[in-house]
């Protein structure tokens, strides 16, 4: 059986300084690995146990990429594993295929964002709000499909986030928030979808995924087996489901675990 590992990056498998989570005496902690450099300066990590698992599960599987970023952002993480022919980007609105974008499925998805969906721009000027300024750091858009603003959390009135959902809900968006992100993203542009295109055209007869946000949460549904960390959004909606594994660690060491119970799945 064809087994396709589809994996969300940021917090799943690599990981900023501020999510190591390292919960020990700092002569007793894993050694790291830099998975990321931005402006010159180390961004993302993962744990040097962490490289070598990836790098066996990607020789036992087709291991697929998948994440919110945009490809500019994808394309400054350096994993270990040779490079994979498939990556989805953008939380599903792109497919990479040998490192470029597939246009027959950004077509697909336009096509669907534009016949049930309100405009990008409608989105934006909404986060554009004067009265949201004191939340919002930065705003910015992706790949012309979906919107995202740096938000500083503890400001954020109690019922922005609910109310923002129901006025996104009513236009054909979704609303999520990781960390300081927060995204809203036109309901066809998912991670599972474009994870079963992959699968189609990899003929994987099975698929196990991974991730910690509730933008990942489709995807891990649609999956045979799925992992989640022990941290994130779904972990502080507490989801779970029967074929769903949660690690015992949080933080970095979460994303070893979830890598050396994916190779153990796929050797059997």
């Amino acid at each position: 059986m064809r087994t396709l590992f589809a994996s969300d990056l940021d917090r799943t498998l690599i990981y900023s300084a501020n999510a190591l989570f390292l919960d020990t005496e700092d002569a007793a902690a894993p050694g790291l690995v830099v998975s990321e450099v931005y402006e010159g300066k180390p961004l993302s990590f993962m744990t040097r146990a962490a490289e070598d698992l990836l790098v066996a599960a990607a020789e036992a599987a087709v291991f697929v990429p998948v994440t919110t970023r945009t490809v500019a952002q994808y394309r400054r993480i350096q994993l270990p594993a040779p490079s994979p022919e498939y990556a989805v980007t953008t939380n599903g609105g792109v497919i990479l295929h040998h490192g470029e974008p597939d246009a027959d499925w950004q077509d697909k998805v336009r096509s669907l964002v534009a016949g049930g969906c309100a405009p990008l721009a409608e989105v934006s000027a909404h986060l554009a709000r004067p009265e949201f300024a004191a939340w919002t750091l930065k705003l910015r858009t992706a790949e012309d499909l979906f919107a995202y603003a740096v938000v500083d959390r503890a400001a954020l009135p109690g019922q922005f986030l609910l109310e923002l959902e129901t006025w996104c809900a009513e236009r054909g968006w979704t609303v999520s928030l990781q960390g300081r992100k927060l995204y809203c993203v036109p309901v066809p542009v998912t991670k599972q979808d474009a994870v079963a295109e992959v699968a189609r055209r990899t003929g994987a007869e099975r698929i196990v995924a991974a991730g910690d946000s509730l933008l990942d949460r489709p995807m891990l549904q649609a999956a045979h087996v799925a992992f989640r960390p022990a941290h994130g959004e779904l972990d502080d909606t507490g989801y779970t489901d029967p074929h769903l594994q949660v690690t015992a660690a949080r933080g970095v060491l979460a994303g070893e675990e979830i890598l050396r119970r994916v190779l153990g799945l796929v050797r059997g």
